[in-house]
């Protein structure tokens, strides 16, 4: 048989016809190495309870494990064996009942009730991989929602309320400006509508040293500003233009982003996903999650702060508000100091003087500055904490005769704290008056960062383990029972060159489960559908050239007609493949979650069935049939 170069190219190797040995190291190696990097897929995960400190003095340690194995043991729970890593450490269990029970168990002893708590208790997966293996890189394929089980959260951004808090920072600001420079104005609760903010004055004459004032700060193309007259007020109107609405909206949904994924990493799930989907929704995978419950509730909880003076007596009326505080009334000045945006630090301690709960709060350098320069003239003056907590509401209404869910939310705003100011505070100090729970929550949510707009959950699903186990083992009966089929065809249509074929897309399997264990590609329903395709397709592969070397053998010797049918039907099949990679190259590109794991399956297995229907087949048929004289093949 004639010699050959890289796939599909005509001749080009050694004296003879003979192919050159590299090429057949070259194979053999990249056989070797597909089938080491497939191997951790053989040892599946154990349940396991993970434990990790919670902002606290206390440590994870083996003695710590060893007293919770023997109380898991004393409850009936068998141990399989417990690791200490950097996070904290991991108890392994037998299945998914003991793993529940184990978590409960743990919970209460570690985190006692009315106590703060000390240690986080996740479910997790450990990896039974052997170390030999890890050594070298080798890991199992991720498996993706559908298959491990878990949560997956749709939240639909308030895009109407990051535009208001947005407006409303602004109005602020401009309130700042004009008291620098002396101007009276008239302020309302109305003055942010939409996508306008306006402001009143007495005179017109006021109102142009505002706008001139102001002028360099709101100009086109983001702003427009117009003066004009309103229930016989002369103001300026300021309205904000759709290019900086629609800068003003991603950036509350990256920031939404950031402070949801702060959060999901303190849950200690892992592999999460929490990506952007459309313009205002928020899409968050939680794989092996069993309770959703506590997930729900820390996605779903958003909060903040606003630091505030106690009223002084020369306030004017316009700029107090009352509020309810431990059974009376306390006056308060609408302007605040700094709100949570400016917390990079939280943590739940307690007080040192009196032993209740408290938050240490760390202040990011303006805020730290802020805080400073409004407390230094005020010390011996009360400051008021007030905590907003933003709750979703559900309305449900009857719309052309169905039933339809509408999704808002309502801020609740209450006083938590007001102490006088003792000294000058700087970026750090702490919060009291709390009770264990609140304190403990609201640690966790400034710890998390702060959300720029309120978000509510639009779609929850909850996909279990049993299910995702039958996902599992349906997908892969699938892969099972197409791939046998296409063996016993291959076998009795095409004979010794069917063998081949099947030997050939045997390892073609092998190598795609490598690459995507060494990519740490995400494995999903959809992808092992990708799988299948790619089954069908490597086959077409060696059906378009065996198809080709029996017309050949019409007229030419069997030597030849393997030649030629394999070089004339080179450009047939990467015609097919490039198509269809491309195809699969923009599903990935612009599609995600199911489309995503169907594309990259899809892409792999086209690169790796190239390699082992043509290259490698190709090989084999040589050893098989490679003398030049071979007078009768089996096709």
């Amino acid at each position: 048989m004639p010699g050959f170069g890289l796939p599909g190219r005509p001749r080009g190797g050694g004296p003879n016809g003979r192919v050159p040995p590299w090429r057949y190291l070259m194979f053999a190696l990249v056989i070797a190495l597909g089938g080491i990097y497939a191997v951790p897929n053989l040892f599946p995960p154990d349940f396991a309870v993970q434990i990790s400190a919670d902002n606290s003095e206390a440590t994870v340690s083996d003695e710590l494990l060893g007293e919770l194995v023997q109380g898991l043991e004393g409850e009936g729970i068998p141990v399989i064996g417990t690791e200490l890593a950097d996070q904290g450490g991991l108890i392994r269990v037998s299945d998914a009942n003991d793993q529940l029970r184990a978590g409960a168990i743990l919970q209460e002893r570690l985190n006692p009730p009315g106590v703060e708590r000390q240690f986080v208790v996740a479910f997790n997966l450990a990896s039974t991989t052997p170390d030999w293996l890890k050594g070298i890189g080798a890991q199992p394929m991720t498996l993706g929602l559908d298959l491990k089980g878990g949560a997956h959260f749709v939240l639909q951004v308030d895009m109407d309320g990051a535009v208001a808090k947005r407006l409303g920072d602004e109005l602020q600001k401009i309130k700042d400006m004009l008291r620098e420079e002396r101007i009276r104005y008239h302020s309302t609760d109305d003055a942010v509508q939409g996508n306008t903010l306006a402001v009143s004055f007495a005179t017109p004459q006021l109102r142009d040293r505002a706008v001139a004032v102001i002028e360099d700060e709101f100009r086109p193309p983001d702003y427009v500003l117009e003066s004009d007259e309103a229930g016989g007020r002369p103001r300026f109107v300021i309205t904000v233009q759709d290019a900086k609405l629609r800068e003003i909206e991603d950036s509350a949904i990256e920031q939404n982003l950031t402070g949801l994924r702060n959060r999901i990493n303190q849950l200690g799930v892992a592999e999460p996903v929490v990506q952007r989907l459309g313009r205002a929704r928020i899409g968050i995978d939680l794989p092996g999650v069993q309770d959703s419950a506590e997930a729900k509730r820390k996605i779903d909880k958003i909060a903040n702060l606003e630091f505030r003076l106690e009223a002084a007596v020369n306030d004017r009326a316009s700029e107090i508000e009352q509020w309810p505080y431990e059974d009376r009334v306390v006056k308060l000045n609408k302007r605040n100091i700094l709100t949570g945006d400016h917390v990079v630090h939280a943590a739940q301690d307690r007080d040192q003087e009196t032993g209740g709960p408290a938050v240490i709060i760390k202040l990011d350098s303006r805020g730290g500055e802020m805080m400073h320069e409004a407390t230094a003239p005020n010390v011996g003056r009360r400051m008021a904490v007030i905590f907003i907590e933003h709750k979703p509401i559900v309305t449900t209404g009857i719309v052309d005769g169905e039933r339809v869910d509408t999704h808002s939310s309502r801020a609740e705003k209450r006083v938590i704290s007001l102490a006088t100011i003792q000294e000058p505070l700087p970026y750090r100090f702490q919060i009291t008056g709390l009770k264990v729970d609140e304190a403990r929550e609201l640690a966790f949510l400034l710890r998390a960062g702060a959300l720029a707009a309120p978000m509510y959950i639009v779609e929850e699903r909850t996909v279990g383990a049993s299910l995702g186990e039958e996902n599992i083992e349906r997908g892969m009966t699938a892969v099972a029972i197409g791939f046998g089929l296409v063996l016993v065809f291959m076998l009795a249509y095409y004979k010794v060159f069917g063998l081949i074929a099947n030997v050939a897309l045997t390892l073609n399997l092998v190598i795609l489960v490598a690459v995507m264990s060494v990519l740490q590609a995400t494995l999903t329903l959809p992808g092992i559908a990708g799988i299948v395709l790619t089954v069908g397709m490597a086959v077409d592969a060696n059906v378009l050239i065996f198809s080709r070397i029996r017309e050949e053998l019409k007229s030419r010797p069997p030597a030849q007609a393997i030649q030629a049918g394999y070089d004339r039907a080179f450009l047939t099949i990467l015609d097919a493949n490039v198509t269809t990679l491309f195809v699969a190259l923009i599903l990935l590109t612009i599609g995600s979650g199911p489309l995503a794991g169907f594309a990259i399956t899809l892409s792999i297995g086209i690169v790796t069935s190239m390699f082992t229907a043509i290259f490698g087949s190709r090989l084999l048929v040589h050893l098989v049939y490679g003398r030049p004289r071979i007078e009768q093949v089996w096709i």
